[in-house]
């Protein structure tokens, strides 16, 4: 008698429950080999069009105000110089700026650079009591209803109407051009700050509370962390009214800045230079500004203005 054997497929219909299933073959996968050098192009071409809508709307710009400025002062009758004799009177202030040829006779970059020494002085003595004195008051409610308006009106006071008094203090000029920065641009670091920490969340006050943290370990962090926003943005009207303090502190008090040679343009009559100079301080301000607003990024996360 012959058997036949069995097939190993089960019939479902009679498949009983407490039999074992075998099991069935996976299913194979199949991956695909990325294209050699498509991801990396996408990459670039996302990069360049970033980089392209960033440059080319101010350079389109920029290359209509110039053409239209040559074409207003190209006449006989112009006051001021057309872009291309600026270009050929201030050549060697345009493309090297770090020439010496005298102890007076320097290039823009060296005299920005004194500028900035001086700035950097005054600002940093600026924001460092600026911040401490804007987190005192910002704790005490009566300090700042009896500071703030002294504050207000402090602040509103010119620049230059420091100098003489800062002259007759310090008897110099270099220390009178910093004092003019100091106390110009510590009035919004103050005021920012003390609300920055007057708007402290009180939950964050009874998180403190809660976790028993001495006052020191309160301000750096607590306290600090979220003023942070504000204070940077104190920072950055500060640096701004720094750079505007020393460039007119410096048309009266005389030295290699910035400032001074501005007014000893004038005094010669070098509209050009003038000019080229205006340039240099515009765009050097643009980059502070640029520079602390990047600083308060990354210390606050993106969250300061």
């Amino acid at each position: 008698m012959s058997m036949t054997a069995l097939s190993p497929t089960l019939d479902p219909a009679r498949h009983d429950e407490g039999a074992p299933v075998p099991a069935t073959k996976s299913a194979r996968i199949v991956r695909l080999k990325p294209v050699p050098g498509r991801g990396v192009r996408a990459r670039l071409l996302t990069r360049a069009r970033g980089l392209a809508a960033a440059v080319v709307p101010p350079a389109v710009v920029i290359a209509l105000l110039l053409g239209i400025w040559q074409l207003l002062c190209s006449g006989p009758g112009a006051t001021l110089p057309p872009p291309s004799t600026i270009w050929l009177d201030s050549y060697d202030l345009i493309v090297d700026p770090f020439f010496v040829y005298g102890p007076q006779d320097i290039g823009l970059g060296w005299r920005v650079l004194v500028s900035l020494q001086r700035v950097a002085i005054g600002f940093g003595l600026a924001a460092v009591a600026g911040i401490l004195i804007g987190v005192l008051i910002g704790q005490s409610v009566w300090a700042t209803r009896g500071l703030d308006p002294l504050f207000q009106v402090l602040r509103t006071v010119p620049p230059l109407a420091w100098l003489p008094i800062a002259l007759a203090a310090f008897r110099d000029s270099n220390p009178s051009a910093i004092f003019v920065i100091f106390i110009t641009a510590i009035w919004p670091v103050i005021i920012n700050t003390s609300v920055g920490v007057r708007n402290i969340p009180q939950d964050y006050r009874n998180v403190a509370a809660v976790l028993r943290l001495n006052p020191l370990e309160f301000l750096v962090k607590i306290m600090l962390p979220a003023a942070a926003p504000y204070i940077f943005t104190g920072l950055r009207i500060g640096i701004g009214l720094s750079w505007l303090a020393i460039v007119a502190a410096e048309m009266l008090t005389g030295g290699v800045g910035i400032g001074f040679f501005i007014w000893d343009a004038w005094n010669s009559s070098r509209l050009s230079d003038i000019i080229v100079a205006l340039v240099y301080i515009g765009v050097v301000g643009f980059v502070l500004d640029r520079l602390v607003a990047g600083i308060g990024a990354f210390v606050t996360r993106g969250t300061a203005a």
